[in-house]
């Protein structure tokens, strides 16, 4: 089988909502609410149609993993170009207060959880899911790295720094320990209607009912406090791929599920930094195993394939690709 990252359109919506369905929760950028669903597409046709710019600005890019054989979408990601501009990006900050007591001749460190806006301006990879019935052959991988290929080949759309949220820790019902050890006793709200209410609307709920003051972990559930900074068990394997792209947790969490933020400077991400360009000089067989990037904006493309010795492409990705002899590249090893 062979499949492409494309630049998402209004024709998308079904598989996008069959996929939003399958998520399980927690998964904020891409809500099982077809209205929200379309509105995202909307603002990414706009971010497409913009053409070439260099100023950054509060942007959205949505793509998708298509099946070429079949025409199915079997997976999608995006990008924010940047975050908090349209309303305060929030995020919860791990630090510590140490304390000392001459007269208990004892020292206390006490773990506490700011409200905070520090990211706000860096932008954001975010929204990825594979399909179930894909999740092999390294598809995962093709929907991740393809983003920085993006970010690359429009580099002035986007931040100096960059963050990837990952999904906390959800129970088998679908509810989060960390909000409801912590936030839900201010809202009133479960979990679920909370992160449906703000894939809708926007978080600045938190803002308006959120305590302002710091947090002491020791005062939350035993559970609330073992899932700050964990992600979901299915989120393990991103967390290693960010990792090897060279994001770090910085302590830094989700305000809703606790999950971890891990975030990089954008021109040290790895598949950004050490890609390179070409112009295709010939098609045949062989080749090192790579991604391989071509087009701008909307007519941007993305699949494996094979590069050789000066930057020879095989016929199979050239066609999923659309690309010929004498077309621009950008490739990294897989």
């Amino acid at each position: 089988m062979s499949f492409v990252i494309r630049a998402a359109h209004e024709g998308d919506l079904q598989p996008l909502y069959e996929m939003a369905k399958l998520t399980g929760g927690g998964f904020t950028n891409l809500p099982p609410e077809k209205p929200a669903l379309r509105a995202k597409l909307e603002r990414s046709a706009e971010a497409f149609a913009r053409g070439d710019v260099d100023d950054p600005r509060d942007e959205l890019f949505v793509l998708v993993l298509e099946n070429t054989e079949t025409g199915e979408v079997r997976g999608t990601c995006q990008l924010f170009t940047m975050v908090g501009q349209r309303w305060p990006f929030y995020s919860y900050r791990i630090g510590t207060l140490t304390q000392h007591s001459q007269e208990l001749a004892r020292t206390f460190k006490a773990e506490m959880l700011t409200l905070s806006t520090d990211l706000e301006g860096a932008s954001e990879v975010g929204g990825l899911f594979l399909h179930p019935g894909e999740r092999a052959g390294g598809l995962g991988l093709l929907l991740a790295r393809s983003r920085y290929l993006f970010i690359r080949a429009h580099r002035a759309r986007f931040g100096n720094r960059i963050l990837a949220e990952l999904r906390g820790v959800i129970d088998e019902a679908g509810g989060s320990p960390f909000w409801d050890g912590l936030a839900g006793k201010f809202f009133g709200m479960t979990f679920q209607e909370a992160d449906q209410f703000n894939a809708v609307h926007g978080n600045q709920f938190i803002a308006d009912l959120m305590p302002k003051h710091p947090i002491y972990t020791a005062m939350l559930s035993e559970t609330a406090r073992a899932a700050i900074g964990m992600p979901h068990p299915s989120g393990r394997a991103a967390m290693r791929m960010l990792e090897n792209e060279g994001f770090a947790f910085e302590r830094y969490i989700d305000i809703f599920d606790g999950g971890p933020t891990m975030t990089a400077m954008t021109d040290g991400v790895r598949s950004i930094r050490d890609a390179r360009e070409g112009m295709v000089s010939a098609l045949n067989g062989g080749g090192e195993d790579a991604l391989i990037a071509t087009g701008r904006l909307a007519d941007f493309r993305c699949a494996y394939g094979k590069i050789g010795k000066g930057v020879t492409l095989d016929e199979a990705s050239a066609a999923v690709l659309g690309v010929k002899p004498g077309d621009s590249v950008s490739y990294i090893a897989r």
